[in-house]
């Protein structure tokens, strides 16, 4: 139990940077420099105004200097990747768990950067397509591929396989429904974003995880989506649903739940 706690308080740290992330990479700033500080009288934060979900407690969620109200997603972010970090290392092997770790920050990122900014920055959809790819190779696990190589293969290559077929599959296939949708209806349907982001959760959980993804997803948003339209009139024709937002919270559920609740061996035994 000590090693998933120090996971989840490590992960606390992950959520804070995230947030920089989520409000400075929409507006091509860097995460870096300058230091941490409030967006309304942009005082810089004192390192201990700065203690993840301790200081906004202790702060009642104001700004010590002006009082302006700090983001609500801000201990929201921090503690759910404080959770999922605890819980990869609580449920998984080490190899999976930094894998697992490693993907719910990514996903955790574009879900609230999707909420709040409609943007999914490349660093995390291309890069997270990228480290996904790596990481098959140099944490190898298996996927829905593995039965097609023999025994004397080598433990990486299905692994890349599997990444690179649900990161190409899946985005291509994205691509070319919402290709036709513009066709059809001479607007944009799917967002390059959403067919980026895809191919990183592809690249993470393969063929089977990404396109059970998809399926959560695609239901989750249509009916959000549709509530939302029902209850606020907006226009179905204008409207513009987050869908990379309900991809992250179907990508999550999957990897940390896919096994025991659909019967799937998942990406991360």
């Amino acid at each position: 139990m000590l090693i998933p706690l120090l996971a989840g308080l490590f992960g606390l740290l992950i959520g804070s940077f995230l947030n920089v992330c989520i409000y400075r990479l929409p507006r091509d700033l860097s995460v870096v420099r300058p230091r941490s500080h409030c967006t309304t009288c942009e005082r810089t934060i004192a390192w201990y105004d700065n203690v993840p979900l301790l200081s906004f407690v202790l702060l009642g969620g104001k700004c010590r200097a002006c009082g302006a109200r700090i983001a609500w997603w801000y201990p929201v972010v921090e503690s759910l990747t404080g959770a999922a970090f605890f819980l990869a290392f609580w449920l998984f092997p080490a190899v999976a768990a930094v894998k697992a770790s490693l993907f719910a920050a990514m996903s955790i990122e574009l879900i609230f950067s999707d909420i709040e900014e409609r943007i999914l920055p490349d660093e995390f959809t291309i890069g997270g397509t990228l480290l996904g790819l790596v990481l098959a190779v140099a944490l190898p696990t298996r996927g829905s591929l593995a039965m097609f190589f023999g025994p004397n293969a080598h433990a990486w290559a299905p692994s890349l396989i599997e990444a690179a077929a649900g990161a190409g599959i899946s985005s291509g296939s994205l691509w070319l429904v919402g290709e036709i949708y513009y066709r059809l209806r001479g607007r944009e349907g799917i967002g390059l974003g959403d067919i980026k982001m895809v191919a990183m959760i592809g690249a993470f959980l393969g063929i089977q995880g990404v396109l059970m993804t998809l399926i959560f997803g695609s239901v989750m948003g249509s009916v959000a989506g549709i509530a939302y339209i029902l209850l606020s009139g907006e226009s179905m024709a204008t409207y513009r649903l987050p869908f990379g937002t309900f991809l992250g919270i179907a990508a999550l559920a999957v990897a940390f739940c896919g096994g025991p609740v659909l019967h799937w061996p998942g990406f991360w035994a």
